[in-house]
């Protein structure tokens, strides 16, 4: 599920690579010329594209040609992004988050999500939130209580937030098309945030957090997103209106940007410029969950209540 990493670029849209990193003291870091082809964060800008399209690709197949697969899209983002989170957390910090129980566990919420809605969701995250402690039982005393607590935020952040993609999905009438409402509003979102910003932006938004983004690009992803969200609903959702749509694009959008933001500051507290690498041009999965993980929730719970829970 491709989407743009907020961390230090001037409002980037989901197909375009993240910009230059940061020095460690928050300045911007003065970057190498850019070589043929790439943009100035050295990334190569065909590469994201393809990348960005071939999984906007298998997204959409797989959620509107076997439900059930999408699913499985959603279990393996998870699981990959709480690798890529855990060891970024050892390797930085030293913290000996308990990995196993945290994939078995994140992919069993996201399962009990679809297949039991959210007390069966809740239920497992519960009994991974018991996991976490116990597993870490078999390590030394030393900076248990640290571990735990990050486990436990790991299961929280990815998880947990992801799982509100499979109830969107699970609604009978228009399941498929609650969850691409929720994409389409999410990558609009930050397309107009980058158009925005790129061509106005002079006003920073989170100069300490993330310097490159703006509150001209701020704006841009909110009329941006009202927009595309008053159609997906007026012509997309069952029962929808255009009006929902509106408060549903400004919510998703504000979302969107915290995400960006709050990822921008894990990554900036460890020191680091991406989570990782294996999405050529983009970095890594769970650069490209930041917009999508508490997006999630919001566009769920407003679908409930506009127009029920299917």
């Amino acid at each position: 599920m491709p989407t743009v990493s907020g961390d230090d670029t001037p409002d980037e849209p989901s197909t375009g690579p993240p910009g230059e990193p940061d020095a460690p003291d928050g300045s911007s870091a003065t970057p190498p010329p850019a070589a043929p082809g790439r943009r100035r964060g050295g990334r190569d800008l065909g590469a994201a594209i393809g990348v960005g399209l071939g999984l906007g690709a298998i997204v959409l197949a797989a959620l509107f040609v076997v439900q059930a697969v999408f699913v499985g899209v959603i279990a393996a983002a998870v699981a990959v992004g709480l690798w890529e989170l855990t060891s970024r957390l050892a390797e930085c910090r030293g913290i000996r988050t308990p990995l196993v129980p945290l994939v078995l566990g994140g992919v069993a919420t996201v399962v009990a999500g679809y297949a039991r809605g959210a007390e069966g969701a809740g239920a497992a995250l519960a009994l991974t939130a018991l996991a976490v402690p116990v597993w870490r039982l078999s390590g030394p005393a030393e900076n248990y209580l640290r571990d735990v607590t990050a486990g436990v935020f790991a299961a929280f952040y990815v998880p947990f937030l992801a799982t509100f993609v499979a109830l969107m999905l699970a609604a009978d009438d228009d399941g498929p098309w609650r969850v691409l409402t929720f994409l389409i509003l999410t990558v609009i979102s930050d397309t107009g945030a980058y158009a925005v910003g790129y061509k106005l932006g002079r006003h920073k938004l989170a100069p300490r957090i993330s310097p490159g983004k703006t509150r001209e690009g701020l704006a841009g992803a909110l009329a941006f997103a009202m927009a595309a969200g008053a159609l997906c609903m007026e012509f997309l959702v069952d029962d929808g209106r255009w009006w929902q749509g509106l408060l549903l694009g400004a919510a998703a959008a504000a979302s969107a940007t915290l995400g960006d933001l709050a990822e921008s500051m894990i990554k900036r507290d460890l020191g680091i410029k991406d989570m990782g690498t294996l999405l050529p041009g983009h970095g890594g999965i769970m650069d490209r969950l930041d917009s999508l993980l508490p997006t999630a929730p919001v566009v769920w719970l407003l679908m409930v209540i506009f127009v029920g829970a299917g």
